[in-house]
């Protein structure tokens, strides 16, 4: 189902400047976690490695939502209703989003660029600098990531994050995915498809999504390995980080900005 896209930022100078065993738990009322017992990794999660994505703005097509999708789909956030009696509008406000689609447009030429926005695994995360109890972390292959067995929904990382790429979940949920757990009075947001990273695999769902359009908007890799896809994309085109003036290094990078 598609989406409406936001409304458009005018100021885009400022903007730019298959498990081995399940258990569940009720943690607290409305919180139910999840936890999979999955095949052991050949290899610990290492800093040999940094996984991050180019984002090519000049693919990305207007009123397509297939990597929001995609994303809903694979982390359960599709399974979300709207609560009996609620505002619709109010909803459309709350309800989790770890990627959405964003328009930009230049106040000079009026060019209109879309571009999907999501937490940008920053190698100096603000919102691990200011969670007070640990829960935001960033793992050692520069994937950033919420424990939701320690959030305490303080949502500072929230206030932190200049990019809004952070959920606060409101509501008491119903059903949810064993591979991404998810409570209320949790913060959540993507993280790369964390869990097919620690399988093996070589992709993120959004990027297969995209890649199913026939968009290829989006290239996925190992940062420091020079021969990975994003590496060598990222040495075609020039690429830029979103708010580059708080030198925060993202992990995720947009070129046709």
């Amino acid at each position: 189902m598609k989406q409406e896209h936001e409304k458009i930022d005018r100021n885009r100078r400022a903007f730019v400047g298959a498990a081995a065993g399940v258990t569940a738990a009720v943690v607290a009322p409305g919180i139910i976690m999840h936890s999979v017992g999955a095949a052991p990794r050949s290899e610990a999660v290492t800093d040999d490695v940094r996984w991050g994505l180019l984002i090519d703005t000049t693919k990305c097509a207007d009123g397509c939502n297939a990597c929001v999708d995609a994303c809903d789909a694979e982390n359960g956030l599709n399974l979300q209703a709207m609560p009996e009696g609620a505002d619709p509008q109010k909803w459309e406000q709350q309800k989790s989003q770890w990627i959405r689609k964003v328009q930009l447009q230049d106040d000079q030429t009026g060019v209109v660029t879309n571009l999907p926005m999501l937490c940008q695994h920053c190698e100096h995360p603000p919102c691990v600098d200011v969670c007070p109890t640990g829960s935001s972390f960033k793992r050692a292959d520069g994937i950033v990531m919420v424990d939701r067995h320690t959030c305490i929904g303080c949502r500072y990382c929230m206030m932190a994050c200049p990019y809004k790429a952070r959920s606060f979940i409101h509501q008491v949920i119903e059903e949810q995915l064993t591979r991404a757990p998810r409570g209320k009075g949790c913060v959540e947001s993507c993280n790369l498809c964390a869990h097919r990273r620690d399988h093996g695999a070589e992709s993120t769902a959004c990027v297969d999504a995209c890649a199913a359009e026939g968009h290829n908007a989006l290239v996925f890799g190992d940062l420091k390995d020079p021969e990975s896809a994003v590496s060598k994309a990222l040495k075609a085109v020039p690429s830029r980080q979103i708010r580059e003036d708080l030198a925060l290094n993202t992990g995720v990078r947009y070129s046709g900005i």
